[in-house]
């Protein structure tokens, strides 16, 4: 899988990443009970969802006294930057879009939207989101 798979997850991987962008490290359980309602996930599903993302490279898993912890392996802005790259591509956008656009969000401050204006504007090979070559 090409690192530019690795940073288009899902919606509902999404989902699961923004538990972890809030809220840092995470069991399986623990995720379990932030996304269930949403999700209408049981836990065995939980469990399948984050061992798809660990397999993606998009988290990692450690024990910690016999319970399985998750971690985020990307920083938040990185995937958000594959993600925007990728609706560049697809709308055969000559530019970057502005990270400005997401001034106001719950997810980023002004850090995070600074970061992510200089990674948009990087040559991508700079910030290792390769295109897969796949629209």
């Amino acid at each position: 899988m090409t690192q530019a798979a690795q940073l288009n997850p899902t919606d509902a991987e999404l989902e699961v990443l923004k538990c972890f962008w809030r809220d840092g490290d995470l069991s399986s359980r623990e995720v379990h009970d932030r996304v269930a309602a949403q999700q209408d996930w049981t836990p065995s599903t939980t469990r399948t969802v984050l061992e798809r993302m660990r397999a993606k490279g998009l988290l990692s898993r450690r024990n910690v006294h016999g319970v399985a912890v998750y971690s985020q392996t990307r920083p938040k802005v990185e995937v958000l930057t594959g993600l925007m790259r990728r609706f560049s591509a697809l709308l055969d956008m000559d530019k970057a879009l502005p990270a400005t656009a997401f001034t106001g969000s719950q997810w980023l401050d002004d850090a995070d939207i600074a970061e992510l204006e200089t990674l948009l504007n990087a040559p991508m090979a700079e910030t290792g989101s390769e295109d897969d070559g796949q629209h």
